[in-house]
C-alpha cells in the first residue's frame, strides 16, 4: 500500500521549486531503492536512532509485528528521502478506547524519533499532522513514544505547533544515562566514581581473579558471531529474565529480531560487542549498535552465580573508552530512568518523553483538552496514591 499526499504549498517545495511529497508505504513491500534510500536517511540524519534505521527496524516489522499494524511514513522532497518514521494507528490509549495515531513500537525499541535530514525537521512535522488532520481515521491525537526531547527533531515540533496553535504535551518526561566526553576511560572513571567505590570495585575484581583467568574480549573472538550471540541468549536466558519470561530467547519473535538485527548491524560495521570471561566462560556480555557520531547500548547481561562480583559493572568501567576507540560523541544507555547500575557510572543525561499533539479538524481540538484535563486528573490521583518507597540502589542489575 502506498498513499501519497502531495504537498505542493509547503515552505520547503516553495523553496526548492517542486512538490513535497508524503507517503504511507506497506514495509512488506519495500523495493531495493528504497531501502538504499532509507539507509542513506539513517546515516546522515539530524538525530541518529538505530531503532528506525533499515538494519533494525525492517527486522522488528517482520518478526514482531503480528498484527500488521505498522506502516512507514516517508516524506520525500525533489525525489530524496528526507523523513522516515513508523506509525500504526491505535484504539486504545493505555485502558482507554480513544482511537488516536502513534509512531509504532515494540518492548525491544528503546528510541522513537524519527529519521529526518537537517533542515527538514519542520517540514516533515508539518506534512505528517497535515496528513492527519484530514484524516478521520486517524483518531483524536498523535502520540508519540519514547522521542529525545532535547534535540533539534522535538524543537522543531514544538515550534511548529507554538506557530499553529495546536496543542503539544509532554505528558511523561524522564532522563536516562549517556556517555559523552572526550576523556580516556580511566580519567573519566576517576572523575565520575567516588573513591571509595572505586576502591570497592578494585576489590571486587582482584576477588574474582582469585578465582581463575579474567579478562574483557572485544567482538566475537575465534568462535564467530554465531557463537557469541548463542552464548549472550543463554547467559541473558539463565537469569530473572528468563525466569519471569521476557529474556529475547523466550519469544520466537525477539530472538528472530535480535539475530537479524545483529547480523545486518556486523555487516556493515556497527556492532559492538564485549564481554567478560573467567576460565574462558562468560560472566557478562554487552551488546551495543554504532550509529555515528553516536551508539546505543542495547542489551547486557551477566551470570547471577556471580552476581556478589558485580561483574555487569566491571565489564562497563572497562567499556568506558568505547567513544575514543570508535570515534563517537555519546552513548545512548537506553536504561530505564534511575537505573542503579549505569547512573553510577555514566554522568551525563539524555532527556526522553511521551508526546501527545492534538489534531484539527472534526472537533478534535476541544476532544483533546477534555482528553487531556481528565488525563492530568488521573496522574494527580495516581501520585496522591502511590506508596513512598525507601531508596535502593542495588550494586548489579542489568535491567533495560
Amino acid at each position: 500500500m502506498d498513499q501519497s499526499l502531495a504537498l505542493a504549498g509547503s515552505p520547503t517545495a516553495a523553496a526548492a521549486g517542486g512538490a513535497v511529497r508524503l507517503s504511507l508505504l506497506d514495509p512488506a513491500a519495500l523495493d531495493p531503492g528504497f531501502v538504499a534510500a532509507w539507509q542513506r536517511l539513517a546515516d546522515h540524519c539530524s538525530e541518529p536512532n538505530v531503532f528506525h534505521a533499515p538494519d533494525y527496524l525492517a527486522p522488528a516489522i517482520a518478526h514482531c509485528d503480528t498484527l500488521r499494524r505498522a506502516r512507514i511514513v516517508a516524506l520525500h522532497d525533489e525525489g530524496q528521502l528526507v523523513g522516515l518514521m513508523p506509525m500504526a494507528r491505535e484504539t486504545y490509549y493505555g485502558r482507554w478506547p480513544v482511537p488516536h495515531s502513534q509512531n509504532w513500537r515494540h518492548p525491544n525499541c528503546f528510541l522513537g524519533t524519527p529519521l529526518i535530514r537537517p533542515g527538514h525537521e519542520r517540514s516533515f512535522w508539518q506534512a505528517l499532522l497535515l496528513q492527519l488532520d484530514r484524516q478521520l481515521s486517524a483518531g483524536l491525537f498523535l502520540h508519540l513514544y519514547g522521542i529525545a526531547t532535547d534535540g533539534p527533531v522535538f524543537a522543531a515540533l514544538r515550534q511548529l505547533c507554538s506557530d499553529q496553535r495546536r496543542s503539544c504535551d509532554v505528558v511523561l518526561a524522564e532522563e536516562r544515562a549517556m556517555l559523552a566526553t572526550d576523556q580516556p576511560g580511566q580519567a573519566y572513571y576517576e572523575q565520575v566514581v567516588r573513591k571509595k567505590k572505586r576502591k570497592e570495585l578494585a576489590r571486587l575484581r582482584n576477588r574474582l581473579a582469585e578465582i581463575g583467568q579474567i579478562e574483557t574480549v572485544q567482538g566475537p573472538g575465534e568462535a564467530g558471531l554465531d557463537a557469541w550471540l548463542a552464548e549472550f541468549l543463554a547467559l541473558e536466558q539463565s537469569g530473572w529474565k528468563g525466569r519471569n519470561g521476557s529474556a529475547l530467547a523466550d519469544l520466537p519473535g525477539t530472538r528472530a529480531l535480535f539475530l537479524e538485527a545483529t547480523h545486518r548491524a556486523h555487516a556493515s560495521g556497527k556492532l559492538h560487542l564485549i564481554a567478560m570471561r573467567l576460565d574462558g566462560k562468560p560472566i557478562a556480555m554487552l551488546v551495543n549498535f554504532l550509529s555515528p557520531p553516536g551508539g546505543f547500548s542495547f542489551k547486557t547481561a551477566f551470570d547471577e552465580a556471580f552476581a556478589r562480583y558485580s561483574p555487569g559493572v566491571l565489564l562497563q568501567i572497562d567499556n568506558l573508552d568505547i567513544l575514543r576507540n570508535h570515534g563517537l560523541a555519546w552513548m545512548d544507555s537506553c536504561a530505564a530512568e534511575g537505573h542503579p547500575m549505569i547512573d553510577s557510572l555514566w554522568a551525563e543525561r539524555r532527556h526522553v518523553g511521551r508526546v501527545s499533539v492534538g489534531l484539527k479538524g472534526f472537533g478534535r481540538p476541544a476532544l483533546f483538552a477534555a482528553f487531556r484535563r481528565g488525563e492530568r486528573f488521573m496522574d494527580r490521583r495516581r501520585a496522591a496514591q502511590a506508596p513512598t518507597l525507601p531508596p535502593s540502589a542495588p550494586l548489579e542489575t542489568d535491567d533495560d
